[in-house]
């Protein structure tokens, strides 16, 4: 197996310049040592004799170990000790749940070694965890609203039907209402649960062949109904295209995608549904003439709960999207939108064949 190279470092943890400056250090006190033992021959204060020499060399190589112990030590608190001094402080903060805490960068010329690059990445990992820690308690606060309004209403309704004065036919329509609103509760918790399972697990499904041009034919018969009262005409060019993905996730997306473009038509509008192959893929688009998307807006309807235009936000959880976007990711393919306002929408669903 090949090592990787992380071509961010681009210094080694001990540099040549390093090494020669310990060795230059060990060299002058060599020099200095050879000095003196001369000077002092030179005086007649010491004798050259061999067992005189032996001492001297031993207590040179002792205090040679001494000063080499003592810069290693330096060296190591330096470059080592304190670096992870400050990595442990930093994780402990982020143990206590502060994502904001970043460590300082050593060196200020750009050259990395691998301490710097691990410091890189260290604050690279906290930031991520401050935006799933973000993205979590917004997740959370969002849900409970969603789930809060239906239940309201529920509770509101419910309440008003106690009334004995109530004629039969205000309590038909507080009866409706309520029915109303708990299939909204339904439908919300059913794709919250569709979204948790798709994020956390992985889910694929079973994967079998079938005629992709014939599910998008029967997913859109299922809204024929809710066209035709807005006298929407509704145009399909498919292909007769065979694909082995799990069949039931991608009903999930002809649905969300078919359903957002009858409810974003006005009346009297179109809609067109194609399947054509292309460059090895399955290529399948959803066009519509509906009230169309801001520019700003187009990056983010695939977020959880998000709905850019609130004139239809009773329709609908914002989680059809965020659904599509997450169940075409875990089959391998690509869904991107094309819109302008007033003009309609295109959604491209790529799928590999």
């Amino acid at each position: 197996m090949k090592k990787e190279i992380d071509r961010r470092v681009t210094v080694h943890f001990i540099s040549l310049k390093q090494y020669a400056l310990l060795f230059l250090v060990l060299a002058a006190f060599s020099g200095f040592h050879q000095m003196i033992y001369h000077a002092l021959e030179q005086s007649g204060i010491v004798k050259s004799n061999t067992q005189f020499a032996i001492n001297i060399l031993m207590v040179y190589v002792m205090a040679t170990a001494a000063l080499v112990t003592v810069l290693i030590g330096i060296f190591r608190y330096l470059t080592w000790t304190r670096p992870m001094k400050k990595l442990s402080e930093a994780a402990r903060n982020i143990a206590r749940g502060d994502f904001s805490f970043r460590i300082a960068p050593r060196r200020t010329g750009g050259k990395k070694d691998f301490v710097d690059v691990m410091f890189d990445d260290f604050n690279t990992m906290a930031g991520e965890l401050g935006s799933i820690e973000t993205l979590k308690n917004d997740f959370i606060a969002t849900v409970s609203h969603e789930i809060k309004t239906p239940l309201s209403v529920i509770q509101s309704y419910a309440s008003a039907l106690k009334n004995e004065n109530l004629s039969a036919q205000e309590r038909t329509e507080y009866t409706g209402t309520i029915i109303e609103a708990t299939q909204k509760l339904t439908a919300l918790v059913t794709n919250i649960l569709r979204l948790n399972k798709l994020e956390n697990q992985g889910i694929t499904g079973t994967a079998a062949p079938f005629n992709l041009g014939e599910q998008l034919r029967l997913s859109a018969l299922a809204w024929v109904e809710l066209w035709e009262r807005k006298n929407i005409s509704f145009e399909e060019d498919l292909d007769e295209i065979n694909v082995s993905y799990d069949a039931q996730m991608l009903e999930l997306v002809w649905n969300n995608l078919i359903s957002n473009a009858v409810k974003f038509t006005g009346n009297g509008g179109k809609i067109t549904l194609s399947l054509k192959s292309n460059e090895g893929f399955a290529e399948v688009r959803v066009i519509d003439t509906g009230i169309g998307i801001q520019k700003d807006i187009q990056k983010r309807i695939f977020d959880k709960f998000f709905q850019g235009d609130s004139s239809h936000s009773g329709e609908g959880n914002g989680l059809g999207l965020a659904l599509v976007k997450k169940t075409i990711d875990l089959l391998g393919g690509t869904v991107t939108v094309d819109s302008e306002i007033g003009k309609g929408t295109a959604f491209t669903v790529r799928l590999r064949l």
